[in-house]
């Protein structure tokens, strides 16, 4: 499964935020929320709440619909949304698209425009051309709640699945983690 490290991650971030203060914020978004690109390319104004600090997330193909909190970040700013979202919002100005993220015309950003500039961004961030693709994102984060041993119905409600067998895709276990998590648990219950 295509993912990125957390380095390449703040790589693409870094790169994103000195594209514009949109492919910042699309990009973050996604990782943060796990998002399909429609899903947010999809996003509306009515759906995020800086305020109240959560998004709505409308999600697509059949998965379960959720409210997420929008979450800062001290230590790396580059992951923090309130920033990213609010200098955005600055950006866009009184932009009058329901659409959270729009182009120069007002228009919704379309999934094919938000690829191609995905694409861009990666190939400055030096993340080879096969993981590309603004859906890396949505297994990256699901990934690193695996790797920082997050509950798998904890990934599920993240990534709005109805069905747990859709998360367990993600748990790509090795047996060095499993004969660890094994060592853990027996340690602390003996």
């Amino acid at each position: 499964m295509d993912y990125l490290s957390p380095d390449e991650l703040l790589s693409l971030l870094t790169v994103a935020r000195k594209r514009s203060a949109r492919a910042w914020a699309m990009t973050l978004l996604s990782y943060k929320h796990g998002l399909r690109p429609s899903e947010c390319c999809g996003l509306c104004m009515d759906d995020v709440d800086v305020r109240a600090g959560a998004v709505r997330i409308n999600r697509l193909k059949g998965s379960l619909n959720n409210r997420q909190e929008l979450l800062g970040h001290r230590g790396q700013p580059v992951l923090d949304e309130y920033l990213a979202l609010r200098t955005w919002l600055k950006a866009r100005g009184d932009d009058p698209s329901p659409f959270l993220f729009t182009s120069q015309k007002s228009k919704r950003v379309d999934r094919t425009t938000w690829f191609r500039e995905f694409q861009g961004m990666c190939k400055k961030a030096g993340i080879d051309a096969e993981r590309a693709h603004p859906h890396v994102l949505r297994h990256s984060i699901a990934t690193h709640m695996v790797e920082k041993h997050a509950d798998v119905l904890e990934i599920k409600q993240r990534l709005g699945h109805k069905s747990i067998n859709s998360t367990m895709r993600y748990s790509h276990i090795g047996d060095r983690q499993a004969d660890a998590a094994a060592k853990r648990v027996l340690l602390e219950t003996f």
